[in-house]
């Protein structure tokens, strides 16, 4: 079966189009600044063809049916015919307390259900929910999948999730930790245990997903049992531009008494809870702590040179990166192996290695710093290591792929 994978924003929609029987990329790209004036990107490696052009695009309908028009075009397409499409798969950043599993997409009561999630993710509930239904119109006659990237996390027991807040607070808006990057967490621990010859039900790991938005996870058994994002992706570590697990009285404290400008009326007032939201999202993280670079890249070259902010911001990542890591060995009650995936992850041999140094006494690991340095799946353990360090690239596509075709072929 053919499976096409979309992952919208508020301004683009993302696609790859899968070949299950050997779960092959056929092609893939984007429609970006939708609502804007439009791009499209298209790439179709078996056929040689990568091709990127201004494409008016209005809303995430005529996306859908740009993708659509180009996967069947006669000279670069690489189906015949749109129904060779089986199914469509949807990433969902939120299914809040509504979904725990991937779910097929028959009614608009589903899609509404992900609307009302749009307290939980503010920026992704609705455009999630906008390209399900450009998609649903544009292929009517195929099942269309949500796959929600809080699903993975539902496993957590109570005593993980809940926050000792008032009950009925937490009852009436469904305030619990939900997590994130769940998708990537199922992929990456299902390819460890491949990796390693065994079956996830085997094993226990942590997994570090880290990029410019990171979040670590405890597996247990294939399962997770604790994470570190929480009702929202801004908890954990710092992050490139989100300040991470902070006390909750800086909230209040800056709501009381930091003063900005009112744009309506020039006056000064005190900041509101959005303009703050903005700034623990967008402004805070190493991009603060920095002075202005989110980039690993450019932290890791800066610090190179003698910049102390940067260097400390790098430092700063590596060691709340560790606390969390650290601490889910013990709630796991030791670990088989941890596992580096994502940009960072994939890519940080820096940050790899200030997550796993002076670990080797308390905790038995070590990298091999040769090791370290290869990019792709690898093994860094080092000789003396008591634990497995690994790195697996994530490929979240794919897993939306896989549980896509599941549920469409119940």
């Amino acid at each position: 079966m053919k499976i096409l994978v979309i992952n919208a924003g508020s301004s683009s929609l993302k696609y790859q189009l899968f070949d299950m029987e050997n779960e092959e990329v056929l092609a893939k790209g984007n429609c970006d600044r939708i609502g804007i004036d439009g791009v499209f990107s298209y790439k179709a490696p078996g056929k040689d063809v990568s091709i990127e052009k201004d494409v008016a695009f209005p809303n995430h309908t005529v996306a859908a049916n740009k993708v659509l028009e180009t996967l069947v075009d006669p000279e670069i397409g690489v189906i015949s015919d749109v129904s060779e499409i089986g199914a469509a798969g949807h990433r969902i950043v939120h299914g809040g307390s509504f979904f725990m599993e991937a779910t097929l997409v028959d009614s608009d009561e589903v899609v509404e259900k992900i609307e009302a999630c749009k307290t939980l993710a503010p920026l992704h509930a609705m455009p999630n929910a906008a390209g399900i239904r450009a998609c649903r119109q544009a292929m009517p006659n195929i099942p269309h999948v949500a796959v929600f990237d809080t699903a993975f996390h539902s496993t957590m027991p109570d005593v993980a999730k809940t926050y000792a807040l008032p009950r009925d607070l937490c009852e009436k808006y469904s305030i619990k930790r939900y997590g994130a990057h769940g998708t990537s967490h199922k992929y990456v621990s299902q390819k460890t245990a491949e990796y390693l010859g065994k079956k996830p039900e085997e094993l226990k790991m942590v997994t570090l997903h880290l990029g410019n938005g990171s979040s670590i996870t405890a597996v247990d058994k294939g399962r997770c049992v604790d994470t570190s994002m929480g009702l929202t992706p801004l908890a954990g570590p710092l992050m490139g531009t989100r300040c991470g697990s902070i006390d909750p009285a800086i909230v209040p404290l800056l709501l009381d008494n930091e003063l900005v400008k009112d744009e309506k009326t020039g006056e000064m007032r005190h900041m509101n809870g959005t303009e703050l939201n903005n700034i623990m999202n967008k402004k805070s993280g190493v991009f603060a702590v920095s002075g202005g670079y989110s980039d690993f890249r450019d932290l890791e070259a800066r610090a190179n040179n003698g910049d102390e902010a940067c260097a400390l911001a790098l430092e700063m990542f590596g060691y709340q990166c560790k606390q969390i890591m650290a601490g889910y060995i013990a709630i796991l009650g030791g670990v088989d192996c941890i596992v580096f995936t994502a940009g960072i992850g994939e890519n940080g041999p820096t940050t790899r290695r200030n997550v796993c140094k002076g670990l080797l006494e308390p905790l038995g690991i070590e990298i091999d710093e040769e090791a370290n340095q290869i990019r792709g799946t690898v093994d860094i353990t080092g000789k003396n290591s008591k634990i497995k360090v690994l790195v697996i690239p994530t490929n979240e596509e794919l897993m939306i792929a896989k549980e896509t075709l599941a549920v469409a072929t119940r």
